[in-house]
């Protein structure tokens, strides 16, 4: 794990010293090692910078930026099956001086090109130069593990692991792209490809840019897509054969996920998700794998006595921390400086402290991410389906919406006094409009709907299209379920989740990998039909049969808790001062960009003890505080 950065300047106005400075602020990804390359043409300047976290050949040949030939790579990330393309390419005649992965990439892309990518099992994002055809190539893994953003204004090219590496250089423009802006107080996070600062973008998942240096052309190639695995024809499949054959995958994938040459260890909540990772890979070894814990001494949020229970059975050597209103205090001002673009997932909190944990002990930590997108682990995709198939005929739907639509939710007797009533009405009022599945689960996903998101910004904005809206691009034979996994995967799951844990584990300089997210895993499961993944009310019903393999049913079958922190009681007592202070009318209006009024209206209706939303102020809060590490 490593961060990359570097810049293709056609103004030819960028030098080693902005180089070392734009590397030098993603130390926290790679506290290892550091390097850069600079080459001066007559049309461009081209850098290359990286810092090195040091998870396989710890010695100096794995030193980057990494020269074979006439192509330069920096690359973040793991190809875990780096060893078997080694052993073609040596078939091939190449002969390698080191043992990295980063060495088979190069070869492997002076060999077949960027073809060399369907070959590659693993997580990475890469730029690679090669000088002979003058050509720049910046890449991105098939699921989005590893981030990517890119900026690209008036002949300057920037790209890096985080935004972070931008402010150094002095053409970066960091404008606020208002459109984004209401993605974020939407969802709590930015959808891809969109990003915070205008001329910014993530570079999308399965994806890479093509620069031609002599004519400055820039393509976008697209090499993989999680929609291609659901339009494949479903299995004709029973239970036992999908359950052996899922399970086989899964047992490769995770086994995949253990090579290293430093320790290794797994963030076990008690899930089914992070109990399928600990079980299946604890099952074949004699040593004692070593999994972390945060608990909260707040009922409702501990998962901690249950994750204990499971170590036990499965032998793991456990480690567990309580998280208390202290420590939440000392992290929740780091968040800007760790999430640098807006980003309102409260579980950051006790993620940022389980990748503490484990670091004092790893270097390497797996999580359970993934599981819940592929296997249909959530209830919004059986709430979606129920709101869309059930009930009354759609004409009684719509005109029960419309009826609703001239109805003011806060003028209703007792139920205006229900948590956050108004927001759930108006979001119930468009799901009966749409009797569409997929719109339903958009619709849920939202923390603030679109319609009082315009009411909180105070410009103007046009409303981005994001995958949500995907629905042209499925083949006839996808049902209801298959499409919002599809979806799930391509919104939630990379731009939320996948997220979250990098910048928390690479915070602490601990690397962290979902097993989960094999493309032989999602390519596989993605076949099989949804009576597999959701049974008569049962989610995640074929990864459920395999877990009960391992670990006893009454250890895993209990109600689900989410692994956030218990923010909506901590904000009512110690961490009060932070809605004060930031939710400040004064300072919102100066900033211009958010309505003072109501904001502060909703931020005094939860401290008074009304049933607000606390997740629509943290969103806010957040924002808030991104503002004030960036933009001042």
């Amino acid at each position: 794990m490593c961060g990359i950065v570097g810049f293709c300047d056609f103004n030819k106005r960028s030098g080693a010293d902005v180089l070392n400075k734009m590397t030098q602020s993603l130390h926290h990804r790679g506290p290892d090692d550091s390097g850069t390359f600079l080459d001066e043409q007559a049309g461009f300047t081209l850098g290359f910078g990286h810092t090195r976290l040091s998870i396989l050949d710890l010695s100096p040949l794995g030193h980057q930026p990494m020269r074979v030939g006439k192509m330069v790579i920096t690359f973040n990330g793991e190809v875990y099956n780096f060893m078997e393309i080694r052993e073609r390419l040596e078939k091939e005649g190449c002969t390698f001086k080191s043992h990295s992965d980063t060495e088979v990439i190069l070869y492997a892309f002076q060999q077949w090109g960027p073809s060399c990518l369907q070959y590659f099992r693993g997580m990475f994002a890469f730029s690679l130069y090669d000088e002979e055809k003058q050509k720049l190539y910046i890449v991105r893994d098939r699921v989005g593990v590893k981030p990517l953003y890119f900026y690209n204004l008036d002949g300057t090219l920037l790209f890096s692991s985080t935004l972070k590496a931008f402010h150094v250089h002095p053409a970066f423009r960091k404008e606020i792209d208002v459109a984004s802006l209401g993605l974020f107080l939407q969802y709590s996070y930015i959808p891809g490809p969109h990003c915070i600062f205008q001329h910014t973008q993530k570079l999308l998942p399965g994806h890479y840019l093509e620069i031609s240096l002599n004519t400055r052309d820039i393509k976008m190639h697209k090499y993989w897509d999680v929609v291609d695995s659901y339009n494949q024809p479903k299995l004709d499949i029973g239970d036992d054969e999908a359950i052996r054959e899922t399970e086989k995958i899964l047992t490769e994938s995770f086994n995949y996920r253990m090579v290293a040459d430093v320790p290794v260890g797994i963030f076990l909540s008690g899930g089914f998700d992070s109990s399928a990772v600990a079980a299946l890979i604890q099952k074949d070894r004699t040593d004692r794998l070593k999994t972390f814990t945060i608990g909260f001494d707040v009922p409702g949020f501990d998962e901690a006595p249950d994750a204990r229970r499971i170590a036990e059975h499965l032998g793991t050597d456990h480690t567990e921390y309580y998280c208390s209103p202290k420590d939440a205090l000392g992290i929740i001002p780091t968040l800007p400086d760790i999430y640098d673009e807006p980003f309102a997932d409260n579980s950051s909190v006790p993620s940022v402290l389980v990748s503490q944990l484990a670091r004092k002990q790893v270097t390497v930590a797996l999580s359970g991410d993934g599981g819940d997108e592929i296997f249909a682990g959530y209830n919004k995709f059986s709430q979606a389906i129920k709101f869309a198939n059930g009930g009354f005929p759609q004409w009684m739907k719509t005109s029960l919406a419309k009826t609703m639509g001239v109805i003011n939710p806060e003028h209703i007797p007792v139920l205006n006094q229900r948590y956050n009533f108004s927001t759930r009405y108006e979001k119930m009022r468009h799901i009966l409009q749409s009797g569409d599945p997929s719109v339903n689960m958009d619709i849920i996903s939202q923390y603030i709907p679109q319609q009082e998101v315009k009411r909180l910004v105070a410009k103007d904005f046009k409303d981005y299209k994001t995958f949500f809206q995907m629905k042209e691009e499925f083949a006839g034979h996808n049902d209801a379920l298959s499409k919002m996994l599809a979806i799930d995967y391509k919104t939630f799951l990379n731009d939320n989740n996948l997220v979250k844990i990098d910048r928390a584990t690479m915070s602490v300089g601990l690397e962290g990998r979902e097993p989960f997210l094999d493309q032989k895993v999602i390519e596989y499961v993605a076949r099989l039909p949804s009576h597999l993944k959701m049974r008569d009310g049962v989610t995640k019903y074929i990864l459920k049969q395999i877990v009960y393999k391992h670990i006893p049913r009454p250890l895993m079958d209990r109600p689900k808790k989410p692994f956030i922190a218990p923010l909506t009681v901590w904000f009512m007592n110690e961490l009060k001062d932070f809605f004060l202070n930031y939710l400040d009318e004064s300072r919102i209006r100066k900033e211009g960009l958010l309505q003072a009024a109501p904001i502060v209206e909703m931020r005094n209706q939860y401290l008074s003890g009304k049933k607000v939303n606390h997740q629509k102020l943290w969103n806010l809060l957040i924002f808030e505080m991104w503002m004030e590490k960036w933009m001042k």
